[in-house]
């Protein structure tokens, strides 16, 4: 729950600050949507390309004012004592899973607006990602387990 407290705050920030509506990505994501418990050790958001190139800055900043240092700049990787926040570009969603990112769902939680991908979407990411190697390996089968839990949902 922490997690997810802190990502709607960071959501409001974004809602105001750059006037975009972020997607609630990875494992907090995926808790959110399927109301089970992924044990998520960080916050995956996915936001629009031009905010990681031409308004870096102005993320960067608006990280930094809500007191996250960055401690990664090539994967975008934030953290703020032991909260670790990750951003990567929405328009990947598509040529990597084909999850049609234009098109999802805008949720609202406490004045915050945000996006969520679908039980099929995950579906889709996770096969994906099973294709990943080193994925693989660093993440134990998780990718797996949650393939299984996800077809199980679909089927009830």
């Amino acid at each position: 729950m922490k997690l997810y407290n802190e990502f709607i705050n960071i959501a409001k920030t974004f809602n105001k600050e750059l006037d975009t509506i972020p997607l609630l990505y990875g494992s907090l994501g995926l808790e959110k949507v399927t109301g089970l418990d992924f044990s998520p050790e960080d916050i995956d958001i996915l936001i629009p390309l031009i905010f990681l190139e031409g308004k870096w800055g102005r993320l960067k900043k608006i990280m930094e004012v809500q007191g996250y240092t960055m401690v990664d700049l090539h994967e975008h990787e934030f953290r703020k004592t032991n909260i670790k926040v990750g951003i990567v570009h929405i328009e990947d969603v598509k040529p990597f899973a084909d999850v049609d990112y234009k098109n999802l769902e805008i949720f609202e939680d406490d004045g915050a607006k945000y996006h969520l991908l679908t039980i099929d979407d995950y579906l889709k990411v996770y096969h994906k990602s099973l294709l990943d190697s080193y994925r693989r390996t660093k993440k134990n089968n998780k990718d797996q387990i949650k393939i299984n839990i996800l077809n199980k949902l679909i089927q009830n």
